[in-house]
Order: structure tokens, then C-alpha cells, then sequence
């Protein structure tokens, strides 16, 4: 098998564990309708048609949504563990890893330090993964520096979001690319999305979840393009968006959904066979 097959096989069974993960999630807190809807909404953004391609999104979001079902339903071991595994997967991946962090120091402060061992082992392990990775790529590197040196030779650092404010007035003021015009209705879209959910928040390891992945994809200086696959596990941001949705008159839904759906067929087909800055 080679790693083209390996790498397309693994995207496609992490798709579907995600998909599976964020309807757990959606289920626990507000039911199977609104569940289904968020699954259909995850399946349906413009740049979905990255979860079937040799890219790590799906994976990261696969652990990302079964660690955050691990916190709501009190497996604190288990959300350690896969928050281990996401942090291994992608550097965003220590977004998993706050999440749990932060339900732990909640519990623990709640009940003044006489927590069970769990809670102290799972948020122990979380960041594992993430502090594994970096080592193993200083070592590769021969130098402690190894993974900062790497994100250098990408132009990737933290900015603080300068660098997408300049490619965003460059967009408004001039001219550009599809991809990068979908990109910045995708970042405007995530931060309304983000006030939605922080005025109607869910459970604490979600909103941190949410949050330490948003300033992770906007406060980096990086490929403005890639900007929405660097959101797409972000799924509880779809949360507002599915409340609607599945409050709405069937057929309301129904048009939303077919309207979507051709804007994620459309414009997936483009990314595939005519854009030319990286995805």
C-alpha cells in the first residue's frame, strides 16, 4: 500500500469517526435533532471536501470531539488519552489538551484539591503528546529549537493576527484569488459564530476547545488560504448555526441544507482542479 493509499484511507475512516464523535457530543447536550443537523452542518462547510483528502483535520477532530464526550460524560482518563493522541497528531492538536487542563483545574478548585486521581492523570497526559512531538523534532533537528526552526521555514509564527489583517484589507482594498475571498468570508463567519457561542456558551472544556483553537488559526502568521482548514475541527463553533437550524420549519432546513450542500460540492470541485495557492 502506498503512503498516498494509507494516508487517503486514514482520512476517510477519521472523517467518519468524527462525524460520529460530533454527534455524540451534540446528542449529550441538546438532543439527536440538533446532533443530526450539527453533523450535516460539519459535512456540509465550503472546504468539507478536506476531511476526505491526505490531511490530518479529520484525525484531529476524531479526538478532539471523542475527548470532549469523554470530559461531558466524566472519562477523565479516556479524555486525557485521546487529547495525548490529538497533540501528537497536529500542533493545534494542544487545543484538546487545554480543554481538558481546564475542566480539571474547575473540578479541582470546586472541590478544594479532593478530586479523584483520574482528573490529575488525565490532565497530566493531555499535553504529552504535544511536548513528545517538539522533542522528537528537536532531536531530528539536532537542536532544542528543532520544531520553531521547522515553523520558521513555513513562515509560520505568532503575530497576534497582523498578518491576516494585512491579507484581509489587501482583499477588501484589491484583488485576489477565490480561495482567498472564501477564506475571508470563512474567518468572518467563524468569528460571528464565536460571539454566538460565547453568548449562549456550552459546557467549559468546549468553549476552550473553541477558543484555543480560533487564536491558534488567527493569531498565526500563515497561509491566509489555509486559514479554514486550520478551523474546520472547530465543529462547536456550527453549534448557534445548528440550534437554529433544527428549531426551524422542515422546509426552511431542508433549502438551507440543499443550498450548502451546492456550495460545498462547488467549491470543493474547484479546490480540486483550479486553485493554485495551498488549501
Amino acid at each position: 500500500m502506498s503512503a498516498v493509499t494509507a494516508g487517503l484511507l486514514v482520512a476517510w475512516v477519521a472523517a467518519g469517526l468524527a462525524a460520529w464523535g460530533i454527534h455524540a457530543v451534540g446528542e449529550r447536550l441538546y438532543g439527536r435533532r440538533v446532533a443530526l443537523t450539527l453533523v450535516a452542518l460539519w459535512g456540509l462547510l465550503p472546504h468539507a471536501v478536506v476531511e476526505s483528502m491526505a490531511y490530518t483535520e479529520s484525525l484531529l477532530t476524531a479526538l478532539a470531539a471523542w475527548s470532549l464526550y469523554a470530559l461531558l460524560t466524566g472519562r477523565r482518563l479516556w479524555a486525557g488519552a485521546l487529547a495525548l493522541c490529538a497533540g501528537a497528531t497536529r500542533p493545534n492538536g494542544v487545543a484538546v489538551a487545554a480543554a481538558v487542563c481546564a475542566c480539571a483545574a474547575a473540578e479541582i478548585w470546586r472541590h478544594r484539591g479532593r478530586t479523584s486521581w483520574r482528573v490529575w492523570a488525565g490532565a497530566a497526559m493531555s499535553p504529552l503528546g504535544w511536548l513528545g512531538y517538539a522533542a522528537w523534532v528537536g532531536v531530528r533537528r539536532g537542536t532544542w529549537r528543532g520544531y520553531l526552526d521547522v515553523q520558521d521555514d513555513w513562515g509560520t509564527h505568532l503575530d497576534l493576527g497582523a498578518s491576516g489583517f494585512r491579507s484581509a484589507r489587501s482583499l477588501i482594498m484589491g484583488s485576489g484569488y477565490l480561495s482567498h475571498y472564501m477564506a475571508l468570508i470563512v474567518v468572518g463567519a467563524s468569528l460571528l459564530a464565536l460571539v454566538g457561542l460565547v453568548l449562549r456558551p456550552p459546557p467549559l472544556p468546549l468553549v476552550v476547545y473553541t477558543l484555543t483553537l480560533v487564536f491558534i488559526a488567527l493569531a498565526s502568521a500563515n497561509y491566509f488560504a489555509s486559514k479554514p482548514r486550520f478551523l474546520l475541527p472547530a465543529f462547536p463553533l456550527l453549534l448557534p448555526a445548528a440550534l437554529a437550524m433544527a428549531r426551524a420549519r422542515p422546509r426552511t432546513a431542508v433549502l438551507l441544507g440543499g443550498a450548502l450542500a451546492g456550495l460545498s460540492c462547488l467549491y470543493g470541485a474547484y479546490l480540486l482542479t483550479m486553485a493554485t495557492s495551498p488549501v
